[in-house]
């Protein structure tokens, strides 16, 4: 309720502002513990996955917070886990603004941020000094000059940084805001990529005496053909998880938006069924043993149990979060418990 009264007066603001604005004040509210001004409690529903023993299968999506900077506040809305980046090596801008944009009535986002982030140093520092000890992962990525034939050694840097900070790291190949990310996603450039990244996960997981998961995220935009290579060469390399999906480049839908001319990937409400099917495929292409997180369009309880149902093992929200407020992270946990399962 208080959400609702206050997000006239955020979506007066410039998203971005309205971004950190709100990022603060959840900072804030946690700090003094009065989240309950703003979020639902979560009940327990516990699901291992990953080899991980996750309290809830509710998790939030990469990209909210990129540099690591509010995870205690974010950690207190009832997520089962965080995952935090995009991160590179060396600190960027990303695009120019202005680069993000609402589509309220489609309860849609387009954005083209472009990986802006003040690099993995400091997103090391800033989880050293959080306080959360719950199921953290870190999206990795490179730098947008650094050239695809050399795109591998920004994504060992990154892994080598945040493997001790990590409970999974995930591999954004997915990104539509870096020009030439997706090119990563073809057969050659992606098995080189996920096959030198399970080595040094390998020789890591022997220096510090722990297996860090790994997964991939990938675009909703492939072919039928692109995702079975996808699951093919995960399944043969021995990624963990693969997180379906990132934004799109499609405006099926939203044509007669003026927003839906600017560049940028679009998530929210309409991306919901392109990445259900992407997990559909992805499920009858992979073995068991590699997960996936669904992502893509859920705004309830039932958006999380129909990517569940298509094959996904956990659930992802960001954009929704800016249209329904930080309750419904507890609303869609308690939608599933009640059904007491998760698959």
């Amino acid at each position: 309720m208080l959400y609702r009264a206050l997000r006239p007066l955020l979506f007066a603001l410039d998203p971005e502002t309205a971004h950190r604005f709100s990022l603060s004040s959840l900072d804030v509210l946690a700090r003094i513990g009065a989240a309950s001004l703003v979020a639902c409690a979560a009940p327990r529903m516990p699901v291992r996955v990953m080899g991980l023993e996750f309290p809830n299968p509710v998790g939030l999506a990469a990209g909210l917070d990129k540099n690591g900077e509010h995870i205690n506040g974010l950690a207190a809305l009832g997520f089962g886990f965080l995952e935090i980046g995009a991160v590179t090596p060396r600190a960027q801008p990303g695009n120019p603004p202005p680069r993000l944009f609402r589509l309220p009535e489609a309860e849609a986002l387009i954005n083209r941020l472009g990986f802006n982030n003040d690099g993995v140093e400091a997103l090391t520092e800033n989880i050293r000094r959080s306080r959360y000890r719950g199921i953290l992962g870190i999206n990795v990525g490179k730098n947008f000059d650094t050239p695809n034939e050399r795109a591998t050694d920004d994504y060992l840097a990154c892994l080598r940084k945040v493997y001790p900070h990590a409970t999974f790291v995930t591999a954004n190949v997915s990104s539509p805001n870096t020009t030439d990310l997706r090119a990563l996603q073809g057969p050659d450039n992606f098995d080189h990529l996920i096959a030198a990244l399970a080595t040094e996960r390998d020789a890591l997981a022997k220096r510090y005496g722990n297996r860090v998961p790994l997964a991939v995220k990938i675009a909703p935009d492939m072919n039928d053909a692109g995702i079975e290579m996808i699951a093919d060469r995960v399944a043969a390399r021995g990624i963990d998880a693969v997180i379906a999906t990132n934004t799109t480049v499609s405006r099926d839908g939203i044509e007669h938006l003026p927003a839906s001319r600017e560049r940028g990937g679009l998530s929210g409400a309409p991306l919901k069924a392109l990445a259900t099917a992407v997990v559909a495929k992805l499920r009858r292409a992979l073995p068991a043993s590699v997960a996936i997180i669904g992502v893509g369009g859920i705004a309830s309880a039932a958006d999380a149990r129909e990517k569940l149902d298509a094959g996904a093992n956990l659930v992802q929200l960001y954009t929704a979060l800016v249209y329904r407020g930080p309750s419904l992270v507890g609303e869609i946990v308690r939608g599933l418990a009640s059904e007491g399962r998760v698959r």
